[in-house]
């Protein structure tokens, strides 16, 4: 009877044993199809741009027209027929030609701080995808745009310790409702020098320049040299009189009031690192000050005030690549901030278990009522720069407190924001001016919302208040977006959703650039 007992036991043992193991195997192959997956298998690293998606690239050819629209001075080659030449005179009462460059928003004033972080994140853009830009014949209006804020950034860095970082009064701009092509109120210099810093808008300049020098060191090499050699210049200014421009001038604590100065130290030396391969730029972001700047393990919001993000992605670029002459101290701090743009990534993927639960019903990242989109866009241009690293390194996933996320997954991240800006959306808007056939009609926007012809003078209010759409169209504008409910009022007088920013658009046009085909990323910029 014991022998009988122990053959069935046996049996029965056997049984469960084979159970247990096409259970677990069938366990296994769900989790290499699903997100979250333990054992996902390295996927094989793209060739050349392959077929253009014609969503994202009629997208981005919209996107970049609004550089177009947003330029200020002597227009070349102007393709926007409302728009004309304007501010010839900027600068002249410093005997300087600082006409150039763009609008920030809605209104006519010039903020470097923000221009600059335009020009690196455009700059990035380029250096990571002008292979997918060309491809979507794109890249020329691209680099077009950037040369167009250098120049500005060449001009306003009159001398080693001097940047121009405004130019124009906000008081008085505001006071007006105008085309820029009419107005004629005086607009002011403002600047930083040695006993008035400003170290966040110096080292934005630095990064911008650092980045743009690569971007045209194969075309032009005597402007690329230029752009390094005002970058190296302004990096040292930054740091070593350092200080906040908005303590200097506590005006611009109404408009871009940044929080500190130490994220752009970091975000420029990254940047001047890779254009120079100097390893003290690289030893100042890790052994010297990563510990003290860098927010290591705190995933925060890319934007134009806070460049850590930006920068952790940037320099885990290094650590999936590989560079020469690191030292083991420098390494640890590589993959510290490697390791904490994977916090970045784990909050952005939706059913990551750090997943942020700020976003709304429809999908969309939402941090902040006032221009909502550009943290869900500046984000989603982050993880798809990520998620391209890692499959040109063949690196097969992120872990998320335990559970695993493909380059794949975090990609379909970023496309799920960039189609909710294109119109998939509670709303059906599209919030990409000119893109699809139901956009904001109403942007707060001085030039479009008056007609080329007519004659305002400073008080055109009657525009800004009136209840017809814009005569003209502010193609590629990025408006603010919708609330935390997917609802938007499409306004003029609603700034707070219909007005459109500049900088939204430099990440932006990474981001459609990134999705409009696949290819390998490169392995350096230089």
């Amino acid at each position: 009877m014991g022998s009988k007992y122990t053959r069935g036991c046996c049996g029965w043992l056997i049984v469960a044993l084979i159970a247990a193991l096409v259970a677990t195997a069938a366990m296994f192959a769900i989790m290499k199809r699903k997100p979250g997956g333990r054992h996902i298998k390295p996927l094989p690293v793209p060739g050349p741009p392959g077929a253009v998606d014609a969503k994202y690239g009629d997208a981005l050819g919209v996107a970049l027209q609004f550089f177009q629209v947003q330029k200020s001075g002597k227009l070349e080659n102007n393709q926007i027929p409302w728009r004309g030449d304007s501010a010839l005179d900027d600068g002249k009462e410093a005997g300087l030609d600082l006409s150039k460059g763009m609008y920030d928003a809605g209104d006519h004033m010039k903020f470097t701080f923000p221009m600059a972080f335009t020009a690196t994140v455009l700059s990035w853009s380029v250096l990571e995808y002008g292979d997918q830009m060309s491809a979507a014949k794109q890249l020329d209006p691209a680099l077009d745009a950037l040369k167009w804020i250098t120049d500005f950034l060449i001009a306003a860095h009159p001398s080693d310790n001097v940047l121009y970082i405004q130019v124009g009064d906000p008081d008085l701009d505001h006071n007006c409702w105008e085309r820029p092509e009419t107005m004629n109120e005086t607009r002011p210099l403002t600047q930083i020098n040695k006993k008035s810093p400003g170290s966040d808008v110096a080292a934005e300049a630095a990064a911008a320049m650092a980045a743009a020098s690569m971007v045209f060191k194969s075309s032009d090499t005597t402007y690329s040299d230029v752009l390094l050699q005002h970058a190296q210049k302004l990096f040292t200014f930054a740091d070593t009189y350092r200080g906040l421009s908005s303590d200097s001038y506590p005006k611009l604590q109404d408009f871009y009031n940044s929080t500190g100065f130490e994220d752009e130290l970091l975000w420029a030396a990254s940047w001047l690192y890779h254009a120079t391969g100097d390893q003290t730029y690289l030893s100042y972001v890790t052994v010297q000050n990563g510990n003290s700047y860098a927010d290591w393990g705190r995933p925060t919001w890319f934007s134009w005030d806070d460049k850590n993000p930006g920068t952790q992605v940037l320099l885990s670029r290094l650590n999936f690549f590989g560079s020469k002459q690191i030292s083991n101290a420098e390494n640890e701090g590589l993959k510290k901030y490697r390791d904490t743009a994977e916090a970045v990534i784990c909050g952005l993927i939706p059913d990551s278990p750090q997943a942020t639960g700020s976003r709304t019903g429809g999908g969309l990242v939402w941090i902040s009522p006032w221009n909502s989109l550009q943290h869900a866009t500046n984000a989603a241009f982050l993880a798809v720069v990520y998620s391209d690293y890692m499959l040109s390194t063949r690196t097969a996933a992120v872990q998320c407190s335990g559970k695993y996320y493909s380059p794949t997954d975090i990609r379909n991240f970023a496309a799920s924001q960039a189609n909710y800006i294109l119109g998939d959306n509670p709303m059906k808007l599209s919030y990409l001016v000119g893109y699809g056939s139901s956009y904001p009609q109403q942007v707060h926007h001085r030039g479009a919302s008056i007609p080329a012809d007519a004659k305002t003078g400073c008080k055109g209010f009657q525009y800004l208040h009136s209840p017809d759409p814009n005569p003209n169209v502010a193609m590629g504008a990025l408006v603010g977006g919708p609330f935390q409910n997917d609802t938007f009022v499409d306004l003029r007088d609603n700034a707070l959703q219909t007005e459109s920013s500049t900088y939204n658009s430099g990440t932006l046009v990474g981001l459609l650039s990134g999705l409009v085909t696949t290819s390998s990323v490169v392995q350096s910029f230089t």
